[in-house]
């Protein structure tokens, strides 16, 4: 589909994409998604006061979504491989800001330095390398730096037709939230719905020391999904309340 047809495609959506002219293409392919229900109080240590956790029947989430990032590029400009194809690992949680629910990224990972480096600078996400290894069945991540690990196998299975309301809740998010030492960044995004297939892990290693009061034994449900098509505008800046 193209893009123009994307953007007229909006009933998903909770609320109407933003009328500035977008800013980036990319793809978020072939994609993994490990979620944990996760206790309130340990995550609250890891979210900025001025983003609202948002909860799924009195609950916070929290998930590890492994993809292949593809493509991405800024409007009107070519995708370049060597720089807008790599694996990439985020660890979000789910929030409410300004009349918004969105994601909000304790980690992100890429898998080519270079891709990395570019992408901080622009978006000021807090991109970090990790040597990454994927093929068909396998994903794997590792960081010294961090002693971090991410160690997947998995046989993709059926077409989930029916979602529940918890798939809906955490995959359909159309804003990106991030803090910085001055402001809480904002990205407005859209894509189609995610189409989401059943996932069977035969091995899982899910090693992160920063978060091993979040990501505790196995996850509570785990999705694949193919992949959307991501349009994406600028960032909106608020300075934060101890720095006015």
């Amino acid at each position: 589909m193209r893009i123009r047809e994307i953007l007229k495609t909006t009933d998903h959506r909770p609320w109407e994409i933003p009328t500035e002219t977008w800013k980036y293409y990319q793809e978020w392919n072939h994609s993994i998604f490990l979620h944990w229900e996760v206790d309130l109080e340990e995550l609250k240590k890891l979210v900025p006061k001025e983003l609202e956790i948002d909860l799924f029947e009195g609950k916070p989430w929290v998930s590890v979504v492994a993809f292949t990032m593809e493509k991405i590029r800024p409007k009107n400009l070519p995708s370049f491989a060597p720089v807008s194809n790599f694996d990439e690992i985020n660890i979000r949680t789910y929030i409410k800001s300004n009349n918004k629910t969105g994601v909000y990224f304790l980690s992100i990972e890429g898998g080519t330095k270079l891709s990395c480096k570019i992408a901080k600078g622009i978006s000021e996400l807090p991109y970090r390398f990790s040597n990454m290894k994927r093929s068909q069945n396998k994903f794997e991540s590792c960081n010294s730096e961090f002693n971090d690990r991410l160690d997947l196998e998995f046989k993709v299975g059926k077409v989930v037709t029916q979602k529940t309301d918890l798939d809906k809740w955490l995959t359909e998010r159309y804003a990106l939230f991030q803090d910085s030492e001055e402001s809480i960044n904002e990205f407005d995004i859209h894509h189609l719905e995610w189409p989401i297939q059943e996932i069977e892990l035969t091995k899982i290693k899910v090693n992160y020391p920063r978060f091993d009061k979040l990501l505790k034994n196995d996850p509570h449900k785990i999705r694949y999904s193919s992949g959307v098509k991501v349009i994406a505008w600028g960032m909106n800046k608020t300075k934060r309340e101890d720095t006015k």
